[in-house]
């Protein structure tokens, strides 16, 4: 009993550690801690905003249907780039969803994903989101590239981008919605 004690936080850490490696754990631990670093995201200021100004970019929904992102010239639009196997993406998914239905009729919501129609369709389906996810057929637009997952675009109805986050955020947030509310008004 006496070694515990003097090396039991070494014990647990390394226990932790071990957990982190093994799928079935590891996900939904390093789920928990970006949620928990998960914060609101900063709108950029006015004189550092890019503005795109190619929507000609084509997606597929998950039923096989192609859209053109052109559609949603003249409206605010949220585009998150994201996959099913990274625990930031995951993280923030419920807050997300949460305002895609709270804005989902007045915002375009566009959650890309460059995986199979079917792993997206599992995940959505065992996580129970209602989300408009769609797999991009051609290469990004100006604008809107990126290296990180996850990485959401909020734009203006202008084009400009208002907010451009790397990482998990909380999407759900009076900051966020005070600044979707100023767009919409625009």
């Amino acid at each position: 009993m006496v070694p515990f004690k003097k090396h039991g936080s070494t014990i647990l850490l390394l226990v932790l550690v071990a957990l982190l490696f093994i799928p079935q754990t590891g996900m939904p631990i390093k789920v928990f801690f970006n949620r928990l670093i998960s914060f609101s995201p900063s709108e950029i200021k006015v004189e550092k905003r890019e503005t795109i100004h190619d929507f000609d970019w084509q997606l597929e929904d998950l039923e096989g249907s192609n859209i053109n992102f052109n559609q949603s010239i003249g409206k605010v639009t949220l585009v998150n780039f994201w996959a099913t196997w990274c625990p930031p993406c995951v993280a923030e998914m419920p807050s997300l969803q949460n305002l895609y239905d709270e804005y989902g009729d007045a915002v375009d919501f566009y959650f890309v994903s460059l995986e199979s129609p079917e792993t997206l369709e599992k995940f959505i389906q065992k996580k129970g989101y209602r989300l408009p996810i769609y797999i991009p057929q051609e290469q990004l637009p100006n604008g809107l590239e990126t290296n990180s997952f996850p990485t959401t675009y909020l734009i203006s109805k202008n084009g400009e981008i208002v907010i451009d986050k790397e990482g998990a955020a909380d999407w759900d947030s009076e900051k966020t919605k005070a600044i979707i509310e100023k767009l919409l008004a625009e």
